[in-house]
């Protein structure tokens, strides 16, 4: 399935092995990682055709379904369930509704999803005429041809996802390894910077910023730092904290960004990603100011520019302490491509 800007396969938890090692070594398989074109597996040969989702009916009281990601990368052998992804996320209702895990609830269907990744719930809301789901529509996002049905995703309590907490090193702000940051999850934890700080203008094309190794190198040194300056410990083999270049907007958004996954510069944003940039645009002291356009009001709308468009999130703050924020929203699109049966060596099954 497609969720977003991104694309993997979906399974039932059940059709998997229930041991996590032997479960992620039938992933690898599935995905032909790792290799950098995956040629022997379904993968796309870039981390955001390596996701794989893994969904079951809930058994937390007052949620529908549980959700699992695994994000994948073409020449590694890494499983990694630790991050969320907004992306594909949005594609976990349409899946349980093919598969029956759950019926249509009339001509929009809302579910509760329990990522279990970081125990983060959201409310989905699907179209759904006829109790099937639609995924025709009028909703475009950037970084995605054509137009699809919306898919409304409301996060419910995204602070602190990974990390201890929405600042995880007490601060809006730091200097680390000589380049002030700020150390952020609100979904996903990343390290917000000046493109300017590094040399860079935050225009470069994503071609550009790939190629550039002293930057890659300058930028993964940071990232360890904050790593343990965030309290996640050594980085280095996980996916996570993301990397977020920004400069001033410069069509007609909030802030223009450049983001890194961690080691390959994304051609969008990420969805959790996206709402930690307008959390922090709104945040008093972070390295955003100054740069952000940010509106007046406690509900604020902060369109996240990214290299191939923008990406806009709903926003609401809480009067009595404006360092809060209270609700993220947002739309993506969905489709269901293929289903079927995908072959890994008999062996990897054997229990």
């Amino acid at each position: 399935m497609r969720g977003g800007t991104s694309r993997g396969p979906f399974f039932l938890e059940a059709d998997l092995p229930s041991d996590p090692a032997q479960r992620d070594r039938v992933l690898l398989a599935v995905m032909g990682s790792p290799d950098k074109r995956q040629i022997d597996g379904l993968g796309g040969a870039h981390p955001l055709t390596s996701k794989v989702g893994i969904v079951r009916r809930s058994l937390s009281v007052g949620v529908d379904l549980d959700f699992l990601f695994a994000q994948l990368q073409p020449d590694k052998d890494t499983v990694d369930t630790t991050p969320n992804c907004g992306n594909m996320l949005a594609a976990v209702v349409p899946f349980a509704l093919e598969r029956g895990l759950i019926a249509a609830r009339g001509e929009e269907t809302t579910l509760r999803v329990l990522t279990l990744n970081t125990g983060m719930q959201c409310d989905i809301t699907v179209q759904t005429p006829h109790g099937r789901v639609s995924y025709e529509g009028d909703a475009r996002i950037d970084g995605v041809p054509g137009t699809s049905a919306p898919i409304k995703i409301n996060f419910l309590d995204t602070a602190g996802s990974v990390a201890a907490s929405l600042l995880p090193t007490g601060h809006v702000l730091d200097v680390i390894d000589g380049i002030a940051v700020t150390c952020i999850d609100n979904g996903m934890p990343l390290v917000i910077f000046k493109a300017g700080d590094v040399g860079r203008t935050g225009y470069e094309s994503v071609e550009a910023l790939n190629a550039d190794a002293e930057l890659k190198d300058r930028i993964e040194k940071l990232r360890i730092a904050c790593g343990h300056a965030m309290g996640l410990g050594d980085v280095t083999n996980r996916n996570y904290p993301k990397m977020t270049l920004i400069a001033p907007p410069r069509d007609g958004g909030s802030i223009c960004t450049r983001s890194f996954i961690p080691h390959v510069c994304h051609d969008a944003i990420g969805v959790l990603a996206a709402v930690t940039v307008g959390t922090a645009c709104v945040l008093h002291g972070s390295t955003t100011q100054g740069i952000a356009v940010v509106p007046e009001g406690t509900a604020k709308s902060i369109a996240v520019e990214h290299p191939t468009g923008e990406f806009s999130v709903a926003l609401e703050i809480d009067p009595a302490n404006p360092q809060n924020v209270l609700r993220a929203a947002l739309l993506r699109t969905a489709r269901l491509i293929m289903r079927g049966e995908v072959m890994v060596p008999a062996a990897l099954m054997e229990v």
